[in-house]
């Protein structure tokens, strides 16, 4: 199949990302070098990258990365935030010279400590943020906040990640999970804030595939607060997660099965056999049937306790996945986990819906507790 500029469209964009589950801290050359295998999967009309664990030194403020379209735009953001929060430091996000990336915006950012006066009282330090961020990229035009959360960061552009990963000097970061994305745009405008990875908070989310709910997905979320504005399907499902993970708190394993159900054939099925299992499919369908994701789709999602591999019910788009020692790889090709760990102590091709879950080991209890205590609500 052929695509944009006559480039073969191997069923769409590139994925990769892999972490450390003990939290060890690695180089970002490894997830330039992991996402450049997979070049043809991308057309250079965008890409980009998460890493978390990147700013220990600022690690308790939230790190906004900003792109604008001109200083007036940085001026009226910078308004916005000074009245909302205080600002341990800010600078030009750091990038070096590639020949291939070229109308860069003014890319900026500010480390913040939320500033909640006594009419906040009712609302979280993330929800502030989050408002912060609604505010700014719906108000204020040529101005995008593009990252937000605490010890991570987003890094993305228009071009071939391998030229985007070394434009934004990502070997002299170093993180304990990354993410990668190379960009086929189809029915979406290849520009810098359209490209992924799309977050909020620590939430990010890279994607190969069309989500053809986008409509109704949208208009779940914006009951909640949320506003799209990146112009591409994939925002919505940063904001999908947040919603269900940070705010529901669902566990992970539910919250996919929420974007990827069961079909209700399967559902019924499982109510014969499982009764127990079946009804607490049913109930998310019928709780949460606004947030499924319908469409072909593969989706990685880095989050500060780890990292998610998932695909739609069918596997329309490819998945595999990887494990060395402490380190989880998933990727939308097998080369790409090969390229920076060639002998693997385990790889597998996920089950269309299955999710992979990877973890930060000192996290692992309490998320337990917390699948324990939601399927019991769900049942009764």
């Amino acid at each position: 199949m052929e695509g944009i500029n006559g480039r073969r469209n191997i069923s769409g964009c590139g994925l990769t990302g892999f972490m450390s589950e003990e939290g060890r801290l690695i180089n970002g050359e490894a997830i330039i070098r992991s996402i450049e295998v997979l070049h043809d999967r991308s057309n250079g009309l965008g890409g980009g990258f998460a890493g978390y664990g990147i700013y220990p030194h600022k690690k308790d403020f939230y790190a906004f990365h900003i792109m604008y379209d001109d200083a007036e735009a940085k001026d009226a953001s910078e308004k916005i935030i000074e009245e909302r929060f205080s600002i341990s430091g800010e600078e030009p996000i750091p990038t070096r010279k590639v020949s291939t990336i070229t109308k860069a915006p003014i890319l900026w950012r500010y480390f913040l400590k939320p500033e909640l006066d006594e009419c906040d009282k009712d609302i979280s330090e993330d929800d502030y943020v989050i408002e912060t961020v609604m505010l700014i990229n719906d108000t204020i035009p040529g101005a995008y906040v593009f990252s937000s959360g605490k010890n991570m960061g987003a890094f993305k552009a228009v071009g071939y990640p391998e030229e985007i990963g070394r434009f934004y000097r990502l070997d002299e970061y170093e993180g304990y999970t990354w993410i990668g994305h190379g960009r086929f745009p189809t029915n979406t405008p290849g520009w810098w804030g359209g490209a992924h990875p799309f977050t909020i908070l620590d939430w990010a989310v890279v994607h190969n595939g069309e989500i053809s709910s986008y409509d109704a997905n949208r208009r779940y979320v914006e009951m909640y607060g949320y506003k799209c504005t990146m112009l591409t399907d994939t925002e919505v499902v940063a904001y999908l997660l947040d919603l269900m993970l940070r705010y529901h708190r669902l566990p992970v394993e539910i919250a996919c099965k929420v974007l990827a159900p069961p079909f209700w054939s399967e559902i019924d099925r499982l109510k014969e056999e499982r009764k127990e299992e079946g009804n607490v499919f049913e109930a998310l369908r019928q709780i949460y049937g606004s947030a499924m994701l319908n469409g072909p789709f593969a989706i990685i999602v880095g989050h500060a306790s780890g990292i998610i591999g998932l695909s739609d019910r069918m596997k329309l788009r490819p998945l595999v996945a990887g494990r060395k020692d402490d380190m989880l790889f998933i990727a939308s090709e097998e080369a790409a986990i090969r390229e920076i760990s060639p002998n693997l102590d385990i790889l597998w091709h996920p089950r269309a819906g299955e999710p992979v879950i990877g973890e930060l080991k000192r996290t692992s209890i309490k998320k337990q507790a917390k699948v324990i205590n939601l399927k019991e609500r769900i049942v009764l």
